[in-house]
């Protein structure tokens, strides 16, 4: 193997494990922005508008509910839920997953592309680091096996 291929394939290795690493960090961020704010008037909104059928407006519901805690206990919670209101006010569509679905995802998808930017844009000067580290060892190495006269 020449050293062009040697160097476009460590560099290649560098900006796979730097990707992993940095979106091991953002991903989560993101993930939790996007699971925190689908509540929002602004998530049901926008997510309404590409589930909800023409002629209807989205709006958000909310209800008493119950969940169960790690004991097994039953506890109160509130429950949310996007609905899809024609001008009369009646509820055409309801939709108590997609909408969280698609926001939360919409979250992920931008963490991703954020962390493929800062590794795309990291990888160049964490290539250069771990040469200098790998150098800097070959160094000693060679130096601990030449036997003194």
């Amino acid at each position: 193997m020449n050293k062009a291929t040697a160097s476009t394939l460590s560099g290649c290795v560098v900006w796979i494990l730097s990707i992993g690493l940095i979106a091991s960090c953002i991903l989560p961020v993101f993930f939790l922005i996007g699971s925190i704010t689908s509540f929002s008037q602004l998530a049901i909104k926008t997510t309404g508008n590409l589930i909800c059928p023409a002629g209807t407006s989205p709006e958000s519901y909310s209800y008493e509910t119950t969940t169960t805690d790690e004991f097994g206990n039953a506890e109160p919670a509130t429950g949310v839920e996007l609905h899809c209101l024609d001008q009369n006010g009646l509820i055409m569509k309801k939709d108590p997953v997609l909408y969280s679905f698609l926001w939360t995802g919409s979250f992920a998808l931008v963490g991703l592309i954020v962390s493929g930017f800062l590794a795309f844009a990291l990888a160049a000067p964490t290539g250069m680091l771990i040469g200098r580290f790998l150098n800097r060892t070959r160094k000693q190495n060679i130096a601990s096996t030449i036997e003194p006269h």
